[in-house]
């Protein structure tokens, strides 16, 4: 495990371009496995997650070159084994899920092991993405393993989900596009990284109709073929730098800021006293924000942020708005619909100093603008959790450590180092 010593209290500054969507990379390397002929993909980061699912591809015949200074890969899928042998369906790796849309189209049988686990935030349920497989058409079997059976082949279907999950919305995707009809799931996720895929299936020849909202339609079509396309910003990596600078009082631009997709993130900076501009695709915050809570018209009620799934505030951002919560003047309501360990993590942030109370579960209320102190904490394996921990730890002059960060390795390529190159003073240490 390798921790992080951050000497704080200095400001960030400076122009950096984020790196691509960890979260539409995943997806998209399974997505490739629906055609045989050669894709490029650019804006590749070089992250844990993605190494071990490039590994696994080429270990099953995948031919993948990955050039990581230009960030592309090449794959072709034309020698990808028809059968999974004995071991059977590697779920108990991460991201392994999202080959199970594209593995029923490709092959006959897959066996899965039940035993699956989840992570911090809560369990990962495999239920849903059985569900999907078997409205079009799959045939299930259930003893010491599942057995899912596409002999006959996928067909057109209609599957109204429990919730929004971005997961199983992409198994559907990548396994309808080649099923025989027209599928339509209702309530759907639609992320940036789900849109992401559906806008690369459809460079491949792909029919989705209603990308990026809760009722996506596919038409199935015999063949997808090879294309050239390049994964989107990571906005998680966008909304931490502008943070950031807010944060710590200086001025940071962002480049290739997907501004399309930022309306509701910059309506929650605005909540905080967090104004962020624009030129072109450029998003900039200005130094010394003013970092005053907003108060609602509704006098009586505290002003809070709700994340849910996409198009409400993302979860996964939730943390950094918590962090820049503390540094800001006033009371808000932090609350997370979506996970229920989303909060575990703030007895770490209360080391810095930092006043939150946790009302339950899925809620907290932070008081911020307190005087706050370099600590010692403890990182959760939540990646955007041990980003919030380290973006207090550089507003507090001094010197702090995270133990057991490397949580932030699996999300952001070489964050630490763009980190420095901004201004701040950080170090990673065994």
């Amino acid at each position: 495990m390798a921790n992080l010593i951050v000497r704080g209290g200095k400001k960030l500054s400076g122009e950096i371009t984020p790196a691509g969507n960890k979260n539409a990379v995943l997806p998209i390397l399974c997505a490739t496995l629906l055609t045989n002929e050669t894709v490029t993909i650019r804006n590749i980061p070089e992250l844990l997650d993605v190494i071990q699912l490039i590994d696994l591809m080429k270990s099953l015949g995948s031919k993948i070159d990955w050039d990581k200074d230009k960030k592309v890969v090449t794959i072709n899928n034309e020698a990808f084994r028809e059968d999974l042998g004995d071991k059977g369906f590697p779920l108990g790796m991460r991201g392994a899920v999202l080959l199970l849309g594209p593995l029923a189209v490709r092959m006959n049988h897959i066996e899965v092991n039940t035993n699956i686990g989840g992570c911090a935030l809560g369990i990962r349920e495999l239920d849903p993405h059985i569900d999907i497989l078997k409205a079009l058409g799959a045939k299930i079997t259930t003893d010491q393993h599942i057995t899912i059976d596409t002999s006959d082949g996928l067909t057109g279907g209609n599957i109204w989900t429990d919730y929004m999950s971005v997961t199983t919305t992409e198994n559907f995707i990548m396994a309808a596009s080649r099923a025989n009809g027209t599928s339509t799931l209702t309530n759907a996720a639609s992320e940036p990284h789900v849109q992401d895929l559906c806008n690369f299936l459809v460079q491949m020849g792909a029919n989705i109709e209603n990308i990026g909202s809760c009722k996506v339609i596919v038409h199935g079509v015999e063949q997808l073929h090879g294309t050239d396309f390049t994964i989107s910003s990571d906005h998680h990596e966008i909304t931490t730098l502008l943070a950031l600078g807010a944060m710590t009082g200086g001025e940071v631009k962002v480049t290739n800021a997907i501004p399309q997709y930022f309306p509701l993130i910059n309506k929650v900076f605005k909540k905080l006293g967090v104004t962020i501009e624009y030129e072109g695709d450029t998003a900039i915050v200005r130094k010394n924000q003013t970092l005053e809570i907003l108060s609602p018209y509704t006098k009586n009620m505290l002003p809070k942020i709700e994340a849910a799934p996409w198009p409400y505030f993302p979860a996964d951002l939730l943390p950094l708005m918590v962090a820049l919560a503390v540094k800001a003047d006033g009371s808000i309501m932090f609350w997370n619909k979506l996970y229920e360990g989303g909060f575990l993590w703030i007895p770490e942030l209360v080391k810095f100093g930092a006043q939150a109370i946790m009302c339950d579960p899925h809620r907290i209320i932070v008081y911020g603008n307190k005087t706050l102190k370099p600590a010692t904490v403890n990182a959760p394996d939540i990646i955007r959790a041990t980003v919030a921990l380290l973006m207090l730890a550089l507003t507090i002059e001094g010197e702090s450590k995270i133990h057991n960060a490397d949580s932030i390795k699996r999300a952001h390529p070489n964050f630490i180092e763009n980190l420095n190159k901004l201004g701040a003073d950080i170090e990673w240490v065994e």
